[in-house]
C-alpha cells in the first residue's frame, strides 16, 4: 500500500462541486492500493502515517507526528498512484489492485483511521475528485508498506 503524504496548512476534496472532506493543519495522503496489499499492510501504513515525524518542534526540526500536533488526516484514494511508469509513455496499471479490492482496503484503512485518530476526512473511491491543498513547506513523502 502506498501513501503519498503531504504536510498541509489546509486541504479539501470536492465531488460534483460539493466539499466532502476537509482539514486544517495536518496530512493529506493520497492512497494507492497494489495487488499484494492486505489489511495488515493498511494497518501498518496507518501506524506510520500517524507516527511519522514531519511537523516542526520548537527548534524547527521535524520531530513531531500528526498525533503530537493533533492534526487532521485527509485520506484520498488514488488509483493511478501504483501505476508502472518504468517504460514507455503510457502508464500501466497491472500492479494496481482490482477496483473492488482497492475500495475494500481503502475503506478498511479509513475505518481504522477513524478509530485511532480525529479528525479524519476522506475522498470518495472511484469519484472524479478535485483536491485542493496548501502544502506546508513543501513537505511531501512517499511511504510504502
Amino acid at each position: 500500500m502506498i501513501g503519498l503524504l503531504q504536510r498541509v496548512s489546509q486541504a479539501s476534496v470536492e465531488v460534483e462541486g460539493e466539499v466532502i472532506g476537509e482539514i486544517d493543519r495536518g496530512l493529506l495522503v493520497l492512497i494507492g492500493v497494489q495487488k499484494e496489499d492486505s489489511e495488515q499492510r493498511a494497518e501498518r501504513l496507518l501506524e506510520r502515517l500517524l507516527g511519522y515525524r514531519v511537523f516542526p518542534d520548537d527548534t524547527g526540526r521535524m520531530n513531531l507526528s500528526l498525533k503530537d500536533v493533533d492534526g487532521g488526516l485527509l485520506l484520498v484514494p488514488q488509483f493511478t498512484l501504483p501505476a508502472d511508469t518504468r517504460k514507455g509513455t503510457r502508464p500501466g496499471f497491472s500492479t494496481a489492485a482490482s477496483p473492488e479490492e482497492g475500495k475494500r482496503l481503502f475503506h478498511c484503512l479509513l475505518e481504522k483511521a477513524g478509530q485511532s485518530h480525529s479528525p479524519v476526512a476522506s475522498g470518495r473511491f472511484g469519484a472524479d475528485m478535485q483536491v485542493s491543498l496548501v502544502n506546508d513547506g513543501p513537505v511531501t513523502f512517499w511511504l510504502e508498506t
